[in-house]
């Protein structure tokens, strides 16, 4: 089963931050919106990175989310601990019985070769802070979509192909 938390999360950090930048309104509502998201998941994943100091959510009619600290203070890293919180990037085999040298010794090996790609992973994710992110869509970009479009707006893109 594939693990959508992250890149989930991901976007919606930078779809808030991109929303500050063009001083709009970012609601769990317009987040659902632009990521195609059921709600509820936005919701779910709004708690560990709002726990985290990555996002804070003001309540009522005119609530809104905001980063919890600049752009340039938040990584790709702190966004990816939080929603994953201690989930391996590989699950290991449980422990078989050791009916030879591969079975015997497969699953330490899996583990150390797992928490080795899991750090390397994290390195990479540490370097890219959402600020960086941002700059890297908005100089990268060839969608030709506004910044932020309303909810209730179509959305048109002047995307040549």
């Amino acid at each position: 089963m594939l693990d959508y938390r992250f890149p989930t999360a991901l976007q919606m950090v930078l779809s808030v931050a991109m929303a500050e930048q063009s001083g709009k309104r970012s609601t769990s509502a317009i987040l659902a919106y632009g990521l195609e998201a059921n709600p509820s998941f936005i919701r779910k994943l709004m708690v560990p990175l709002t726990r985290d100091g990555i996002i804070v959510s003001t309540l009522g009619r005119t609530g809104s989310i905001h980063l919890g600290r600049p752009a340039d203070q938040i990584t790709l890293r702190d966004i990816y601990v939080s929603v994953i919180e201690d989930k391996k990037i590989w699950a290991s085999r449980p422990e078989v019985p050791a009916r030879c040298v591969v079975s015997a010794n497969a699953c330490w090996y899996f583990k150390a070769i797992a928490q080795e790609a899991e750090e390397a992973s994290l390195k990479v994710l540490a370097k890219r802070t959402v600020a960086d992110a941002l700059e890297e869509l908005k100089t990268r970009d060839t969608s030709g979509c506004e910044a932020v479009p309303e909810p209730e707006a179509e959305i048109v893109c002047k995307k040549s192909r």
